[in-house]
C-alpha cells in the first residue's frame, strides 16, 4: 500500500488514492476504508493530482510559451521545486525501507498518519505554485492576444510582479519559493535587457514580449516603450534612460558603417558587471543606479563624438531663432511673401472670373510648391537686407538647409499630431496663407537622441501662435505706410495755379474730399491704433518676458550647469551670511543701524563678492532631452497656449483684425477708383463705385465693433486668470517627475517668469475704452504719423 503511495505521489496516477478520494467508492467488494483512513488518503490523493497537474502544465509553458520569463520560471518549477518534492518522497522511502524509527514502529508497522505528516508541509506550497501556472498558462491559452497587446493577457512583467508581490505573504514556505523564483524570472528578464543596453538589439526570442517595440510607421531606428511590459519596480525615468541607451548603440551601429571611428564601439559590454553584480529581488533605486551609471559610461565615451555638446547648443539657437522669432527679419519677411502670394493668387481668381464668369472657382487653392517658394523668397529678402555679409551667417545658411514650410497633412490639433497633450486646438496655423501651414524641419540622424518628432510638433504650434500675433500687428503698422488714406493726396495745386479762381476750387475740392474721407475712417484708425498698443504690448509679454527668460534660463543652465538668475537669492543669502562670519560681533552691532539695504545688495566684501567655482560637466542628452520637454512643457503654459479660453478669443481677434485690413485696403482701392473716375475721366463698367463704398464702409463699422469686443473679451479672460492666482505655476508640481540630473546641483528648474498680472499692468495703462462702449481712447502715440486722425 505505501508503496502505490509514493508511486503516486511521484507523479504516477493510482487506482487506490482515486478510489480514496471518493467518498461511496469501496477497494473491493469486501474491504471498505474508514473515515479516517479515507480523510488521510484524500490529503495525499490532494497532492499527487497537483503534482502531476504541475509537472504536466509546468512541461507545456516551458516548451511553447511565447515569453521567455514564464518558460523560465516554468522551468524552474519543475527543475527545483518538482525535484525537491521528488527528492522528498524518495527520502521517504529510504526511511521506511531503513526502519528508521522515524517512520516505522513495533513490528514493522508504519502509521499512514506518520507518512501524512511526512508531505504536510508540501501542500500549501504545491497549491500556490499551482496557482502561479495556471496564471502563466492563460497566456498560452490567448497566444494571439499577447501580440495584439490585450491588457488581460499573462506577461512576463505580469509574472514578475505577481512574485514580487508573493514575497509580502506570511508564510515562511511560500516566501522562500516565490524568492527563488523571482531571482529566476528577474535573471531572465535582465538577459533581455542586457541584450537591449549594451548590445542595441532586441531579444532575438520572445522579443514580442519585451518592453522596447519597434515604431508602428516602421521607420528604421524607431523604438518606443510599452509601460505594460515593464515590471513595476521600474520607474519611468529608468525606463526611458535603457530606451535612449538601446536607441543610441543603434545610432552608433549605423554611423560606423560609415565612419571607422565608430568602429568596435557599438557595444558596453564592458558593462555587464554593473549588471551582474545586482542582488535579487531587485531593488528599484539600485537598478535604477546601474543603469544611470551605464548611461553615464555612454554618454562619457561615444556620445560625445556623436552628438556633441555644441552640436545641441547650435540646434536650440536654431529653434530659438526661427521658431520663437528671436531673429525678427524672418517674422517679417515671411509675413510679406505670405501676403503677396495671397494678393497674386486673389488678382488671378478675379481674372479668371471676368474670363469665365460662372465658373467654379474652387480649384484657385494654394499648393505645396507655392508654400515652399514662399519660403525660398524668404531667404532671398533676408539676404538682401543684410547686403554683401549675407554668406557670413552661419545660423542663415543652417536654417536654409534643414527648415522647411510645408501644407498640414490634416486639420488636426498639434497634441493630435503628436506634441503635448496640454496645447490648445486653436487652429494658428490657418491664418498665415488662409490654409493650415506649419514650419518644420527633419531631424537629422544623430539629433534624434535628443530632439523628438514630438519636441518639433509643440515647437511648430508655438511658433505657428507667436507668428500669428506678429502677423497682425505688422499689417497693422502697414496701414499707416498707405499715404494717400494719411495725407493731402495729391496734394493741392502749387502756384500760379493754385492762387488762381480754378485752382482755388480744386483746392477746396481735395480738402473737402480729404476732410469727409479722415472722418470716415476716424473711428477705424482709432480702433487700429488700439489693437497695435494690445498686439504690441501682449507681444512684447510674450518674446521679453516669458519666451526670452525661459530660454535664456535654460540656455545658461545648458553651458554652465546652473541658472544664475535662478539661484540669485540663494546666492545673496549666502553672501549675507558670509559677511556676518566675516565680520566682528561689535563691530556688525555698531554699524547694524546705518546698514545701507540698497549697498548691501550690490557692495560686497572681495572674500565673499565670488561665490565658490563649480565644475561643470557636460550633460548627457538623456538628461538634455528631459529638461528639454520640461523647458517647451513649461514654455507652453506660461505663453497662455494651453489655456483654451485665452487662444479662442485671441484667434477670432486676429481673424477680425486682419478683416479689417482687408477692408481698409478695398475702400483705399474703391476711392483710388473713384478719384481717376472724377478727375480723369476713367470709367470701370463693372463696378458701382457708390455701392461698393457704402458696403465696404457698412462691412467696416461692423468690424470694428467686433474689434473692440474682442480686446475687451480678452482683457476679460486675463482679469479672471489673475482672480485665479498662480495658474501659470500650476504646471510645475507635474514637472517634478521630469527635474532629472546628475545630481541636485545639476537640475534644471525653469524661471518663474511671466505672470498675468505683469501683462495687465500694462494694458490697464489708461483707458481703454470710454464708458458705454464708445470711441476707443488710445493712451499714447502709436508708431507712426497721425496725421489726418
Amino acid at each position: 500500500m505505501f508503496h502505490e503511495i509514493l508511486l503516486s505521489l511521484s507523479g504516477h496516477p493510482s487506482p487506490l488514492l482515486r478510489i480514496a478520494s471518493n467518498s461511496n467508492a469501496l477497494l473491493d467488494s469486501k474491504a471498505v476504508l474508514s473515515p479516517s483512513e479515507r480523510a488521510l488518503l484524500a490529503s495525499l490523493a490532494h497532492l499527487s493530482d497537483l503534482h502531476v497537474k504541475l509537472i504536466s502544465f509546468a512541461a507545456q509553458i516551458a516548451a511553447s510559451h511565447p515569453s521567455v520569463i514564464c518558460r523560465a520560471v516554468a522551468a524552474a518549477v519543475d527543475s527545483i521545486h518538482l525535484t525537491a518534492f521528488q527528492r522528498k518522497v524518495l527520502q521517504v522511502e529510504s526511511t521506511i525501507l531503513r526502519k528508521d524509527a522515524a517512520l516505522v514502529g513495533t513490528y514493522g508497522i508504519v502509521p499512514l498518519t506518520a507518512v501524512v505528516v511526512e508531505f504536510d508541509g508540501w501542500t500549501r506550497r504545491m497549491e500556490w505554485l499551482w496557482e502561479l501556472v495556471q496564471f502563466m498558462s492563460r497566456t498560452e491559452r490567448s497566444a494571439s492576444s499577447l501580440s495584439s497587446g490585450v491588457a488581460e493577457s499573462c506577461t512576463g512583467s505580469q509574472v514578475i510582479d505577481r512574485l514580487r508581490g508573493e514575497l509580502q505573504t506570511g508564510y515562511m514556505d511560500v516566501e522562500e519559493t516565490a524568492r527563488s523564483l523571482v531571482a529566476v524570472a528577474e535573471v531572465a528578464w535582465l538577459k533581455q535587457v542586457s541584450a537591449w543596453i549594451l548590445y542595441g538589439k532586441l531579444p532575438s526570442f520572445g522579443a514580442g514580449d519585451f518592453f522596447v517595440q519597434p515604431a508602428e510607421d516602421g521607420a528604421e531606428e524607431e523604438y518606443t516603450c510599452i509601460a505594460s511590459l515593464l515590471p513595476a519596480f521600474v520607474t519611468p525615468s529608468t525606463a526611458a534612460s535603457m530606451l535612449f541607451i538601446g536607441r543610441s548603440l543603434n545610432q552608433i551601429r549605423a554611423r560606423s558603417v560609415e565612419d571607422s571611428r565608430f568602429r568596435g564601439t557599438d557595444h558596453l559590454s564592458t558593462q555587464l558587471t554593473q549588471l551582474a553584480g545586482l542582488q535579487h529581488p531587485l531593488d528599484s533605486a539600485t537598478f535604477s543606479r546601474a543603469i544611470t551609471d551605464i548611461r553615464h559610461f555612454l554618454s562619457r565615451t561615444t556620445l560625445q563624438r556623436l552628438l556633441p555638446s555644441s552640436r545641441i547648443v547650435e540646434t536650440l539657437q536654431l529653434l530659438r531663432d526661427f521658431f520663437l522669432l528671436r531673429r525678427g527679419e524672418f517674422a517679417m519677411a515671411l509675413t510679406q511673401q505670405a501676403d503677396e502670394k495671397i494678393r497674386s493668387r486673389w488678382r488671378r481668381a478675379e481674372n479668371l472670373a471676368y474670363e469665365k464668369r460662372g465658373g467654379d472657382l474652387g480649384t484657385v487653392v494654394v499648393k505645396e510648391g507655392e508654400v515652399a517658394a514662399v519660403l525660398a523668397r524668404t531667404w532671398a529678402a533676408i539676404g538682401s537686407m543684410q547686403g554683401e555679409h549675407a554668406d557670413e551667417d552661419e545660423g542663415m545658411e543652417l536654417a536654409r538647409d534643414l527648415l522647411r514650410l510645408t501644407l498640414a497633412k490634416t486639420r488636426a490639433s498639434p497634441a493630435a499630431e503628436g506634441g503635448l497633450s496640454s496645447i490648445a486646438s486653436t487652429p494658428f496655423r490657418n491664418l498665415l496663407f488662409s490654409v493650415p501651414v506649419v514650419l518644420t524641419f527633419q531631424i537629422p540622424s544623430p539629433l534624434d537622441l535628443f530632439l523628438t518628432k514630438s519636441d518639433l510638433h509643440t515647437y511648430t504650434a508655438i511658433n505657428s501662435y507667436l507668428l500669428s500675433v506678429r502677423r497682425a500687428h505688422l499689417r497693422l503698422t502697414d496701414l499707416w505706410k498707405i499715404t494717400s488714406l494719411r495725407r493731402h493726396h495729391p496734394a493741392p495745386p502749387r502756384p500760379p495755379y493754385g492762387n488762381s479762381g480754378q485752382g482755388r476750387d480744386r483746392v477746396r475740392l481735395l480738402r473737402q474730399r480729404h476732410e469727409s474721407r479722415a472722418n470716415i475712417l476716424r473711428n477705424a484708425w482709432a480702433t487700429a491704433s488700439a489693437a497695435i498698443f494690445f498686439l504690441g504690448e501682449t507681444e512684447g509679454y510674450l518674446q521679453t518676458e516669458v519666451v526670452a527668460g525661459l530660454s535664456d534660463g535654460f540656455h545658461q543652465w545648458l553651458t554652465t550647469g546652473e541658472d544664475e538668475r535662478q539661484d540669485a537669492g540663494t546666492l545673496v543669502s549666502k553672501t549675507k551670511q558670509s559677511q556676518r562670519l566675516a565680520v566682528p560681533a561689535e563691530e556688525e552691532v555698531e554699524g547694524d543701524d546705518e546698514d545701507d539695504i540698497w549697498l548691501a545688495t550690490t557692495e560686497t566684501p572681495k572674500k565673499a563678492q565670488e561665490p565658490p567655482e563649480r565644475k561643470h560637466h557636460p550633460h548627457d542628452p538623456q538628461t538634455l532631452a528631459t529638461a528639454h520637454r520640461l523647458y517647451l512643457r513649461t514654455l507652453v503654459s506660461r505663453l497662455l497656449l494651453s489655456h483654451k479660453p485665452f487662444t479662442d478669443p485671441l484667434y477670432d481677434l486676429l481673424a477680425h483684425i486682419d478683416h479689417l485690413v482687408a477692408l481698409v485696403h478695398r475702400l483705399h482701392g474703391v476711392w483710388t477708383s473713384a478719384d481717376l473716375e472724377a478727375d480723369l475721366g476713367v470709367v470701370d463698367a463693372f463696378i458701382d463705385l457708390a455701392k461698393e463704398e457704402a458696403d465696404v464702409r457698412s462691412e467696416i463699422k461692423s468690424v470694428e465693433s467686433q474689434v473692440r469686443k474682442g480686446i475687451e473679451g480678452i482683457v476679460s479672460v486675463l482679469r479672471g486668470l489673475e482672480a485665479k492666482g498662480g495658474v501659470l505655476w500650476d504646471d510645475e508640481d507635474d514637472n517634478k517627475d521630469d527635474e532629472i540630473g546628475d545630481g541636485e546641483e545639476s537640475r534644471y528648474t525653469p524661471r518663474r517668469v511671466g505672470g498675468v498680472d505683469r501683462l495687465l499692468m500694462k494694458l490697464d495703462f489708461g483707458s481703454w475704452f470710454s464708458g458705454g462702449g464708445g470711441n476707443v481712447e488710445v493712451g499714447g502715440s502709436v508708431g507712426g504719423d497721425n496725421d489726418g486722425l
